[in-house]
């Protein structure tokens, strides 16, 4: 296999050198090059044109954003966003992702070399992913962020005990749970946008950092017919209304009655995330069963793909978002392989799905 050609844009000397020494220690990855601005990367990116490029914000005489829209509108291309994470720098992060980038990792203003050395793990599998993104979303969706450095765990049970059994009788309201990762942003906006004002109550995972999602909400929020919001603990879980997980808490669907709710918890990483699509699937399976649709979405690794079999024997409805319009077909491949997934469906067609729940 030819090895992966990485880009690095990045005005930080130290970030740089810390990302050329960490991707060319990797077998399979080749760091063609690294510039200090976009402007200098446009002109290495003349004589070879990467598959992967690692990109900084904010940077002088070109900003990243601005940049990622060319590289976009030019000659779509994977762009792993690596920028400081700040309440100031969500929106543009969100930005870039509805731009097109395909995956965020953040870093910290202090400590900045050692993190990145603690995190090189992490960052290797973002970069590998991106090299497999379906570039052909990538432009379609046009106008994602390795998990805190904590121990992961390997399933929901350090959150949420396994469901035993069908879950109780049916209920008036339905409930959509939706779990999505890596290109998700645009997935996501996409699905939201096309759904009536009166629609299922729904919870989504989308894996984000801390402080990022609060920003994806209100974005969305301001461009769909439904409520989106980022969840806090009680929210009530009724039709017109999405809720998104919030960065770096796990999200769990709760019943009181007849009427759904979230809490909102911390814990530790499942599936090297947090928030987690395995304990919100989990949690789905346990207190809706029949009455819940579970949905995954285009993402990296397996997270869900449990969550998703659980659903699934509990009486469930449950979908996958299609290979061919997933910008990251790992999530759904691993809940279709592991006999969770009823259908699968394109993107375009998600949307209709919910409005029949």
């Amino acid at each position: 296999m030819k090895p992966i050609k990485v880009l690095i844009v990045d005005d930080s000397a130290v970030v740089r050198q810390v990302l050329i020494g960490l991707l060319s220690a990797t077998p399979g990855i080749e760091v063609i090059a690294a510039a200090a601005d976009p402007l200098l990367a446009m002109e290495r990116m003349k004589m070879q044109w990467p598959d992967v490029i690692v990109l900084d914000v904010e940077m002088p005489r070109m900003d990243g954003i601005t940049f990622l829209r060319k590289i976009m509108a030019e000659r779509p291309t994977p762009v792993v966003i690596c920028s400081t994470l700040t309440d100031k720098g969500a929106k543009t992060t969100m930005e870039a992702l509805a731009a097109g980038a395909v995956a965020i990792v953040t870093k910290p203003r202090l400590g900045l070399k050692q993190f990145l050395v603690e995190a090189a793990a992490d960052l290797v599998q973002t970069v590998q992913a991106a090299a497999r993104a379906n570039v052909r979303r990538l432009a379609t969706n046009r106008e994602t962020n390795p998990p805190p450095p904590l121990v992961a765990k390997n399933n929901a049970d350090v959150i949420l005990a396994p469901c035993s059994g069908r879950a109780m009788s049916q209920t008036t309201e339905r409930v959509v749970a939706i779990g999505t990762s890596t290109g998700g942003t645009q997935a996501l906006e996409e699905v939201l946008t096309a759904l009536p004002r009166v629609s299922p109550g729904i919870v989504i995972v989308q894996h984000m950092p801390e402080k990022f999602t609060a920003a994806f909400a209100s974005r969305l929020d301001s461009l769909c017919q439904i409520t989106v919001k980022e969840a806090e603990n009680n929210d009530r879980v009724v039709p017109g209304r999405a809720l998104i997980a919030p960065g770096g808490r796990h999200m769990l669907l709760k019943r009181s009655g007849a009427q759904y709710h979230v809490e909102v918890v911390d814990g530790p990483l499942v599936n090297r995330h947090r928030p987690s699509v395995d304990v919100l699937f989990r949690s789905a399976a346990k207190c809706a069963g029949s009455n819940a649709v579970g949905i995954i979405m285009t993402g990296m690794g397996d997270d869900g793909a449990a969550g998703m079999l659980e659903m699934h024997n509990a009486g469930a409805s449950t979908l996958a978002q299609d290979e061919n319009s997933c910008v990251v077909f790992g999530m759904p491949k691993e809940a279709i392989k592991r006999g969770g997934v009823d259908r699968t469906v394109p993107l375009s067609s998600i949307a209709r799905e919910i409005t029949l729940v």
